[in-house]
């Protein structure tokens, strides 16, 4: 599956739910996005069963706002409709796959029983 652009009003509805959905926040004047781009699209196109999407943080700046992002490109991670993962910078493509491993083998049954935990203490 490629990449897809979400609007700040498609942001709720993309991450959340079942599964992993990695979310790149980038604008076309950033270097470091522009060079990202290639490696986010070639991981999109090798993890059909995940929500690769793109924010354009110029479009989106409400959105961006909202969200504390203050250095492009950022990558947000969500599995299960938890976030997992966050931080600012292009990643290499191998520590993009890495990271993707990672996610894949999450314990989620045990991060909602803690985030519950903490929720209630």
């Amino acid at each position: 599956m490629a990449t897809t652009n979400i609007t700040g009003e498609q942001f709720n509805e993309t991450v959340r739910g079942e599964g992993i959905t990695i979310v790149d926040f980038w604008a076309s004047w950033c270097g470091p996005c522009v060079r990202f781009a290639p490696v986010f699209d070639k991981a999109s196109e090798a993890n059909p069963d995940i929500t690769f999407a793109k924010v354009n943080t110029e479009e989106e700046q409400g959105l961006a706002s909202a969200l504390g992002i203050s250095s492009i490109p950022t990558l947000m991670v969500f599995r299960d409709d938890v976030l997992v993962y966050r931080e600012a910078g292009a990643l290499p493509a191998k520590a993009l796959d890495s990271l993707i491993e990672q996610v894949r083998g999450l314990d989620m049954a045990e991060i909602k029983a803690q985030i519950d935990k903490e929720a209630h203490s």
